[in-house]
């Protein structure tokens, strides 16, 4: 296994298509969330939840979210219904990580959302590090009401999002990571 630096170093996001089969095993999703959850949680909420989409449950996904651009596009052809249609099946697994932060007496919802954001990158490293791939997304329907309510979400409920997860098709450049003396500063 990398070592957990070197792991960190090399931790990248591919491209959507170069995700493909095998995905996780159902042991090997569970102990993914199991990682993604071990995330700081002020006050013990847990103010997120994942929602995992895979197999069948992809194209069912695909339909809502075709579903709801076909009311707002009535003009769109089948090419582009059929890119919404596959938005969820691109990879062999695709997690949703969802937001249920929301008003605390201690705890303010900032820190709940960045919460559930930290589980999307745990979420990422956890794949990394059984050897594969991740991509996290927030497309257009991850904002919407009609979305959001198909996949089952409570009105307060938002996406942080979609986690994209298989095996590398092929290897991926590194894109150019910032200098540290653009983002570095020293109070």
């Amino acid at each position: 296994m990398t070592d957990a630096l070197t792991l960190l170093e090399t931790r990248k996001s591919p491209k959507i298509f170069d995700l493909v089969a095998p995905g996780p095993s159902p042991a090997e999703i569970d102990r993914m969330l199991a990682i993604a959850s071990r995330v700081p949680d002020h006050g013990k909420l847990a103010p997120w939840r994942f929602i995992v989409i895979e197999g069948e449950a992809q194209a069912r996904a695909g339909e809502a979210i075709a579903s709801v651009f076909a009311r707002d596009n009535p003009g769109a052809d089948a090419d582009r219904l059929a890119i919404e249609r596959t938005r969820l099946s691109r990879a062999p697994l695709v997690i949703a990580v969802v937001s249920r932060a929301g008003a605390h007496v201690k705890i303010p919802e900032w820190e709940q959302l960045m919460s559930g954001a930290a589980a999307c990158t745990l979420l990422l490293l956890a794949a990394h590090a059984m050897g594969y791939a991740g991509t996290w997304l927030t497309e257009w329907y991850a904002y919407d009401a009609r979305v959001r309510s198909a996949f089952g979400l409570a009105e307060a409920e938002r996406f942080v999002g979609f986690v994209h997860i298989g095996t590398l098709a092929r290897a991926q450049e590194d894109r150019p990571r910032p200098a540290l003396a653009d983002i570095v500063t020293r109070f």
